[in-house]
């Protein structure tokens, strides 16, 4: 299944040539050649250790920037509306954690030409062992490193959030929003869907995270409307705290190295570029 047209036609002539007198030699080389796909098939499937350990460091990058995108956002706002950003930040983390294991990947990354089937539903099908497809990380492991972007995405428009919409409100909102526009958003470009088969490309993200993330947050600003504490006259004192701002932009930039250079799935020339 792995032999390449040139393969198959030297396996072809070395046969004929072993029916022209030469049946050792040729039954040899046969033989040496099934061997040798063979080995090049083993390593195909197997589990890489150097890109386990390196995706395993990326993902826990990538989630480090929760907490700094909740720096980041908590020291541009208003001190009353810092704590806000904090908590809208944690719990999104908890919710779209287990919402990523019950359903959104397996409509992100299960078979399916405009979203996915429900064949991962419970991260049922989801093994330790099995390399994910074109990869040497398991599948366990690439379905983690893949949650980290899925809570990400859906935290980048908190900022847009603050003093707009309420905390339970918010929570319907990242649910409803990653199954509408993430999840197979996600599928399209990542998943074998529609577009990335038509060629449409995404590396680390450029639609599947910020676009969809930002014109979301432009049209909840627009449909929500001027933020409260500008509609009351109040002052709003912004940024409460820059230092705050400053750590958490270096907290964004540090986890940056996992999300772009994970999003290679190998530790190899593309992740250092």
């Amino acid at each position: 299944a792995h032999d390449t047209d040139g393969a198959r036609v030297f396996r072809s002539w070395l046969q004929r040539a072993g029916s022209a007198g030469h049946p050792s030699a040729s039954a040899h080389a046969i033989a040496t050649m099934n061997a040798t796909a063979t080995i090049a098939a083993e390593a195909v499937r197997t589990i890489s250790k150097a890109d386990t350990l390196y995706i395993t460091s990326c993902t826990g990058s990538v989630l480090f920037m929760t907490p700094g995108l909740a720096l980041f956002y908590g020291g541009m706002v208003r001190e009353k509306g810092a704590v806000d950003m904090m908590l809208q930040n944690f719990v999104a983390m908890g919710i779209l954690s287990v919402l990523w294991y019950v359903v959104g990947f397996s409509m992100s990354f299960a078979p399916g030409m405009w979203i996915g089937d429900m064949r991962h539903f419970f991260w049922d099908d989801v093994k330790k062992h099995q390399p994910w497809a074109e990869t040497h990380i398991s599948q366990e492991l690439f379905g983690v490193f893949q949650m980290m972007f899925a809570i990400i995405t859906p935290i980048l428009m908190t900022g847009t959030f603050a003093d707009r919409m309420r905390f339970a409100p918010f929570c319907i909102f990242i649910v409803l929003w990653s199954l509408l526009v993430y999840f197979p958003w996600c599928h399209q470009l990542w998943g074998n869907g529609y577009f990335q088969q038509a060629g449409v490309w995404d590396f680390a993200g450029g639609i599947v995270v910020h676009c969809t993330a930002g014109w979301s947050a432009l049209a909840t600003a627009v449909a929500l409307g001027r933020r409260k504490v500008k509609i009351d006259g109040k002052d709003v004192a912004e940024p409460h705290s820059v230092p705050v701002v400053v750590l958490g932009t270096g907290i964004l930039w540090f986890g940056w190295f996992g999300f772009n250079g994970g999003s290679a799935m190998a530790l190899n020339e593309v992740a250092t570029t």
